[in-house]
Protein backbone atom coordinates (compact mmCIF):
# COMPACT_ATOMS: atom_id res chain seq x y z
CA UNK A 1 0.00 0.00 0.00
CA UNK A 2 2.92 2.53 0.17
CA UNK A 3 4.73 4.44 -2.36
CA UNK A 4 7.36 6.81 -2.32
CA UNK A 5 7.62 8.43 0.64
CA UNK A 6 10.15 10.81 2.41
CA UNK A 7 10.88 11.85 6.11
CA UNK A 8 9.17 14.46 7.78
CA UNK A 9 11.67 17.08 7.88
CA UNK A 10 15.35 17.35 7.22
CA UNK A 11 14.49 15.07 4.30
CA UNK A 12 17.16 13.02 2.93
CA UNK A 13 17.31 14.23 -0.67
CA UNK A 14 18.83 11.61 -3.37
CA UNK A 15 20.96 12.93 -5.89
CA UNK A 16 19.54 12.60 -9.47
CA UNK A 17 19.14 8.75 -10.27
CA UNK A 18 17.27 6.57 -12.71
CA UNK A 19 14.74 4.19 -11.45
CA UNK A 20 16.15 0.98 -10.20
CA UNK A 21 20.04 2.40 -10.11
CA UNK A 22 21.66 3.29 -7.71
CA UNK A 23 22.96 6.13 -5.71
CA UNK A 24 24.45 7.65 -2.96
CA UNK A 25 22.17 10.04 -1.06
CA UNK A 26 23.71 13.00 1.19
CA UNK A 27 24.03 11.11 4.81
CA UNK A 28 26.24 8.97 2.61
CA UNK A 29 23.95 5.95 2.37
CA UNK A 30 24.35 3.97 -0.78
CA UNK A 31 20.48 2.83 -2.02
CA UNK A 32 18.96 1.63 -4.94
CA UNK A 33 16.41 4.47 -6.38
CA UNK A 34 12.77 2.94 -6.46
CA UNK A 35 13.91 0.02 -4.32
CA UNK A 36 14.13 -2.64 -7.32
CA UNK A 37 17.02 -3.56 -9.23
CA UNK A 38 16.31 -2.56 -13.35
CA UNK A 39 14.80 -6.18 -14.76
CA UNK A 40 14.98 -7.98 -11.50
CA UNK A 41 11.22 -8.45 -12.31
CA UNK A 42 10.24 -9.30 -15.92
CA UNK A 43 9.64 -5.95 -17.55
CA UNK A 44 8.16 -6.94 -20.91
CA UNK A 45 4.63 -8.53 -19.59
CA UNK A 46 2.11 -6.62 -21.20
CA UNK A 47 0.48 -3.86 -18.77
CA UNK A 48 -3.07 -3.65 -19.15
CA UNK A 49 -4.99 -0.44 -19.49
CA UNK A 50 -6.76 1.59 -16.72
CA UNK A 51 -10.38 1.41 -17.03
CA UNK A 52 -12.18 4.58 -18.23
CA UNK A 53 -13.92 4.69 -14.33
CA UNK A 54 -10.39 4.86 -12.52
CA UNK A 55 -10.20 8.40 -11.97
CA UNK A 56 -8.40 10.63 -9.20
CA UNK A 57 -10.72 13.27 -7.98
CA UNK A 58 -9.33 16.91 -7.83
CA UNK A 59 -8.47 18.01 -4.36
CA UNK A 60 -10.43 21.00 -2.73
CA UNK A 61 -12.00 22.51 0.11
CA UNK A 62 -10.76 24.62 2.43
CA UNK A 63 -9.11 23.17 4.94
CA UNK A 64 -6.85 21.46 2.31
CA UNK A 65 -6.24 24.74 0.52
CA UNK A 66 -5.06 25.87 4.13
CA UNK A 67 -2.80 22.90 5.00
CA UNK A 68 -1.54 22.90 1.50
CA UNK A 69 -0.51 26.31 2.12
CA UNK A 70 0.87 25.96 5.51
CA UNK A 71 2.93 23.06 4.39
CA UNK A 72 4.58 24.51 1.57
CA UNK A 73 5.51 27.88 3.41
CA UNK A 74 7.34 26.07 5.89
CA UNK A 75 8.69 23.23 3.49
CA UNK A 76 6.91 20.54 5.53
CA UNK A 77 6.69 17.03 3.87
CA UNK A 78 3.92 14.57 4.27
CA UNK A 79 3.65 10.86 2.90
CA UNK A 80 0.51 12.26 1.37
CA UNK A 81 1.84 14.36 -0.66
CA UNK A 82 4.87 12.85 -2.07
CA UNK A 83 3.63 9.41 -2.60
CA UNK A 84 0.71 11.36 -4.77
CA UNK A 85 -2.20 10.02 -2.62
CA UNK A 86 -5.54 10.40 -4.38
CA UNK A 87 -7.87 11.20 -1.15
CA UNK A 88 -5.48 14.14 -0.08
CA UNK A 89 -8.04 16.21 -0.45
CA UNK A 90 -10.55 14.37 1.49
CA UNK A 91 -8.65 13.48 4.35
CA UNK A 92 -7.12 16.92 4.53
CA UNK A 93 -10.36 18.42 4.84
CA UNK A 94 -10.75 16.49 7.83
CA UNK A 95 -7.34 17.11 9.26
CA UNK A 96 -5.90 13.59 8.64
CA UNK A 97 -2.57 13.44 7.72
CA UNK A 98 0.44 10.66 7.45
CA UNK A 99 3.80 11.40 7.95
CA UNK A 100 7.02 8.89 7.56
CA UNK A 101 9.94 8.71 10.13
CA UNK A 102 12.98 6.85 10.10
CA UNK A 103 14.58 8.08 6.84
CA UNK A 104 13.33 7.20 2.92
CA UNK A 105 15.50 4.22 2.14
CA UNK A 106 14.25 0.89 3.39
CA UNK A 107 16.38 -2.15 4.06
CA UNK A 108 13.96 -4.18 2.16
CA UNK A 109 12.55 -4.51 -1.01
CA UNK A 110 9.11 -5.45 -2.00
CA UNK A 111 8.16 -6.01 -5.34
CA UNK A 112 5.04 -3.46 -4.87
CA UNK A 113 6.63 -0.79 -3.22
CA UNK A 114 8.76 1.92 -4.81
CA UNK A 115 10.66 3.19 -1.65
CA UNK A 116 14.29 3.55 -2.38
CA UNK A 117 16.44 0.83 -0.93
CA UNK A 118 19.62 0.38 0.70
CA UNK A 119 21.68 0.38 4.42
CA UNK A 120 21.07 3.29 6.48
CA UNK A 121 23.55 1.64 9.03
CA UNK A 122 22.18 3.00 11.86
CA UNK A 123 21.24 6.31 10.91
CA UNK A 124 18.74 8.05 12.99
CA UNK A 125 17.51 11.84 12.93
CA UNK A 126 17.39 12.31 17.16
CA UNK A 127 15.87 16.07 16.34
CA UNK A 128 12.73 13.77 14.14
CA UNK A 129 10.22 13.21 17.09
CA UNK A 130 10.56 16.59 18.19
CA UNK A 131 9.85 17.77 14.56
CA UNK A 132 7.21 15.29 13.89
CA UNK A 133 5.12 16.77 17.32
CA UNK A 134 5.75 20.21 16.46
CA UNK A 135 4.35 19.57 12.53
CA UNK A 136 1.50 17.98 14.21
CA UNK A 137 1.02 20.28 16.50
CA UNK A 138 1.73 23.05 13.83
CA UNK A 139 -1.52 21.85 11.41
CA UNK A 140 -3.72 21.32 14.01
CA UNK A 141 -4.18 17.78 13.34
CA UNK A 142 -7.02 15.63 15.01
CA UNK A 143 -5.68 12.46 13.50
CA UNK A 144 -2.29 11.60 12.90
CA UNK A 145 -0.70 8.37 10.96
CA UNK A 146 2.69 7.64 12.06
CA UNK A 147 4.65 5.27 9.05
CA UNK A 148 7.81 4.11 8.77
CA UNK A 149 10.45 2.06 6.14
CA UNK A 150 11.53 -1.22 7.34
CA UNK A 151 14.73 -0.59 9.51
CA UNK A 152 16.50 -3.91 9.88
CA UNK A 153 19.68 -2.28 10.43
CA UNK A 154 18.28 -1.06 13.95
CA UNK A 155 18.73 -3.97 17.11
CA UNK A 156 15.07 -2.68 17.86
CA UNK A 157 13.85 -2.17 14.17
CA UNK A 158 13.44 1.25 14.95
CA UNK A 159 10.46 0.90 17.63
CA UNK A 160 12.26 3.11 19.81
CA UNK A 161 12.66 6.06 17.84
CA UNK A 162 9.06 5.69 16.66
CA UNK A 163 8.20 5.47 20.39
CA UNK A 164 9.12 8.85 20.58
CA UNK A 165 7.63 10.41 18.02
CA UNK A 166 4.12 8.81 19.51
CA UNK A 167 5.25 10.43 23.01
CA UNK A 168 6.39 13.53 21.96
CA UNK A 169 3.62 14.02 19.40
CA UNK A 170 1.31 12.92 22.37
CA UNK A 171 2.84 15.85 25.12
CA UNK A 172 2.41 18.40 22.26
CA UNK A 173 -0.95 17.45 21.26
CA UNK A 174 -2.66 15.66 23.83
CA UNK A 175 -6.56 15.44 21.58
CA UNK A 176 -4.70 14.08 18.88
CA UNK A 177 -5.24 10.95 18.14
CA UNK A 178 -2.09 8.91 17.09
CA UNK A 179 -1.86 5.45 14.46
CA UNK A 180 1.21 3.66 13.53
CA UNK A 181 1.24 2.00 10.81
CA UNK A 182 3.90 -0.32 11.84
CA UNK A 183 7.06 -2.05 10.92
CA UNK A 184 6.77 -5.55 11.59
CA UNK A 185 10.07 -5.69 13.37
CA UNK A 186 11.13 -9.26 11.78
CA UNK A 187 8.29 -11.04 14.28
CA UNK A 188 10.62 -9.72 17.71
CA UNK A 189 7.66 -8.85 20.30
CA UNK A 190 10.12 -7.63 22.40
CA UNK A 191 10.45 -4.77 20.27
CA UNK A 192 6.84 -4.33 19.44
CA UNK A 193 6.19 -4.06 23.25
CA UNK A 194 8.42 -0.96 23.32
CA UNK A 195 6.39 0.98 20.65
CA UNK A 196 3.32 -0.34 22.51
CA UNK A 197 4.03 1.48 25.37
CA UNK A 198 4.12 4.70 23.49
CA UNK A 199 0.31 5.36 24.18
CA UNK A 200 -0.54 4.92 20.58
CA UNK A 201 -4.30 5.21 19.52
CA UNK A 202 -4.65 2.29 16.52
CA UNK A 203 -1.75 -0.37 15.73
CA UNK A 204 -1.44 -1.45 12.19
CA UNK A 205 0.58 -3.79 10.14
CA UNK A 206 -0.88 -4.57 6.69
CA UNK A 207 -0.86 -7.87 5.33
CA UNK A 208 -0.33 -6.42 2.11
CA UNK A 209 -1.92 -9.42 -0.36
CA UNK A 210 -3.11 -13.19 0.02
CA UNK A 211 -0.70 -16.03 1.44
CA UNK A 212 -0.12 -17.66 -1.73
CA UNK A 213 1.08 -14.32 -3.46
CA UNK A 214 3.56 -13.40 -0.12
CA UNK A 215 6.84 -14.56 -1.47
CA UNK A 216 6.21 -12.85 -4.80
CA UNK A 217 5.27 -9.43 -3.53
CA UNK A 218 7.00 -8.95 -0.05
CA UNK A 219 10.38 -8.80 0.81
CA UNK A 220 11.58 -12.51 2.43
CA UNK A 221 12.00 -11.01 5.76
CA UNK A 222 8.29 -10.06 5.88
CA UNK A 223 5.53 -13.02 6.03
CA UNK A 224 2.10 -13.65 5.93
CA UNK A 225 1.64 -15.52 9.60
CA UNK A 226 4.14 -12.79 10.66
CA UNK A 227 2.01 -9.98 10.19
CA UNK A 228 -1.05 -11.99 11.76
CA UNK A 229 0.94 -13.31 14.92
CA UNK A 230 2.23 -9.38 15.44
CA UNK A 231 -1.42 -8.34 14.75
CA UNK A 232 -3.01 -11.26 17.37
CA UNK A 233 -0.32 -10.11 19.89
CA UNK A 234 -0.95 -6.63 19.85
CA UNK A 235 -4.60 -7.10 19.92
CA UNK A 236 -4.68 -9.70 22.78
CA UNK A 237 -2.85 -6.60 24.59
CA UNK A 238 -6.29 -4.33 24.47
CA UNK A 239 -5.19 -2.56 21.19
CA UNK A 240 -7.32 -1.83 18.16
CA UNK A 241 -5.67 -3.23 15.72
CA UNK A 242 -5.88 -1.99 11.53
CA UNK A 243 -4.33 -4.09 8.29
CA UNK A 244 -4.63 -3.36 4.68
CA UNK A 245 -4.01 -5.66 1.75
CA UNK A 246 -4.20 -4.37 -2.53
CA UNK A 247 -5.69 -6.34 -4.60
CA UNK A 248 -5.25 -6.71 -8.58
CA UNK A 249 -2.59 -9.07 -7.93
CA UNK A 250 -4.11 -12.41 -9.42
CA UNK A 251 -5.31 -13.29 -6.40
CA UNK A 252 -8.67 -15.22 -6.22
CA UNK A 253 -12.25 -14.51 -4.58
CA UNK A 254 -11.91 -17.49 -2.36
CA UNK A 255 -8.46 -16.06 -1.49
CA UNK A 256 -8.79 -12.74 -0.49
CA UNK A 257 -11.99 -14.37 1.74
CA UNK A 258 -9.42 -16.91 3.43
CA UNK A 259 -7.49 -13.99 3.88
CA UNK A 260 -10.20 -11.73 5.64
CA UNK A 261 -11.04 -14.82 7.48
CA UNK A 262 -7.56 -15.01 8.77
CA UNK A 263 -7.29 -11.65 9.66
CA UNK A 264 -10.74 -11.40 11.52
CA UNK A 265 -9.31 -14.43 13.77
CA UNK A 266 -6.09 -12.54 14.63
CA UNK A 267 -8.63 -10.30 16.12
CA UNK A 268 -8.31 -6.93 14.04
CA UNK A 269 -10.86 -5.05 13.55
CA UNK A 270 -10.44 -2.46 10.72
CA UNK A 271 -9.40 -3.74 7.17
CA UNK A 272 -8.63 -1.14 3.87
CA UNK A 273 -8.45 -2.50 0.39
CA UNK A 274 -7.47 -0.88 -2.61
CA UNK A 275 -6.22 -1.68 -6.02
CA UNK A 276 -2.74 -2.25 -6.73
CA UNK A 277 -1.09 0.66 -8.72
CA UNK A 278 2.31 -0.50 -10.32
CA UNK A 279 4.91 2.24 -9.77
CA UNK A 280 7.37 1.87 -12.51
CA UNK A 281 8.05 -0.99 -14.70
CA UNK A 282 10.92 -2.63 -12.89
CA UNK A 283 7.54 -3.77 -10.37
CA UNK A 284 4.87 -6.31 -10.32
CA UNK A 285 2.54 -5.51 -12.87
CA UNK A 286 -1.31 -4.92 -12.77
CA UNK A 287 -3.17 -8.14 -13.45
CA UNK A 288 -6.45 -6.58 -12.83
CA UNK A 289 -8.37 -3.90 -12.11
CA UNK A 290 -11.13 -4.67 -9.66
CA UNK A 291 -14.60 -2.94 -10.12
CA UNK A 292 -16.12 -0.94 -7.71
CA UNK A 293 -18.87 -3.09 -8.15
CA UNK A 294 -16.21 -5.84 -7.01
CA UNK A 295 -14.85 -3.63 -4.02
CA UNK A 296 -18.33 -3.59 -2.56
CA UNK A 297 -18.99 -7.33 -2.37
CA UNK A 298 -15.53 -7.51 -0.73
CA UNK A 299 -16.92 -4.84 1.96
CA UNK A 300 -19.96 -7.00 2.44
CA UNK A 301 -17.72 -10.31 2.88
CA UNK A 302 -16.10 -8.48 5.10
CA UNK A 303 -18.56 -7.88 7.44
CA UNK A 304 -20.10 -10.88 7.03
CA UNK A 305 -16.73 -12.42 8.38
CA UNK A 306 -17.27 -10.31 11.58
CA UNK A 307 -15.09 -7.06 10.24
CA UNK A 308 -16.24 -4.24 12.26
CA UNK A 309 -14.84 -1.39 9.19
CA UNK A 310 -14.16 -2.83 5.77
CA UNK A 311 -13.05 0.26 3.60
CA UNK A 312 -12.70 -0.68 0.10
CA UNK A 313 -12.69 1.09 -2.90
CA UNK A 314 -9.83 1.13 -6.58
CA UNK A 315 -8.60 4.16 -4.69
CA UNK A 316 -8.65 3.27 -0.77
CA UNK A 317 -5.16 3.65 1.18
CA UNK A 318 -4.10 2.28 4.35
CA UNK A 319 -4.36 5.69 5.88
CA UNK A 320 -7.69 6.44 3.98
CA UNK A 321 -9.41 8.77 5.99
CA UNK A 322 -8.53 6.55 9.36
CA UNK A 323 -10.01 8.81 11.89
CA UNK A 324 -13.28 8.06 10.26
CA UNK A 325 -12.60 3.69 11.02
CA UNK A 326 -11.70 5.42 14.84
CA UNK A 327 -14.36 7.51 15.47
CA UNK A 328 -16.71 5.02 14.18
CA UNK A 329 -15.24 2.08 16.50
CA UNK A 330 -15.38 4.55 19.39
CA UNK A 331 -19.02 5.56 18.80
CA UNK A 332 -17.98 9.06 18.73
CA UNK A 333 -19.44 9.68 15.19
CA UNK A 334 -23.22 10.10 13.76
CA UNK A 335 -22.31 9.24 10.48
Amino acid sequence: MRSIFYQIMNKTIPRQANSGKKYRADNGVVAIKDGIKVQVIETKLNEIEKPSWFKVPFPNGDNYLSLKSMVNDHHLSTVCEESKCPNIGECWNNRTATLMVLGNICTRACHFCAVDTGNPKGWIDSKEPRNVATTVKFMNLGYVVITSVDRDDLHDGGAGHISKCVVATKAESPNTKVEVLSPDFRGETRNLDILLDSDLDVFSQNLETVDRLTSLVRDPRAGYNQTLQILEYTRNKGFITKSGMMLGLGETYEEVEQAMIDLYNSGIEILTLGQYLRPTKNHLPVKEYITPQKFQEYEFLGHQIGLKEVVAGPLIRSSYRADQSYKRLNAESHD
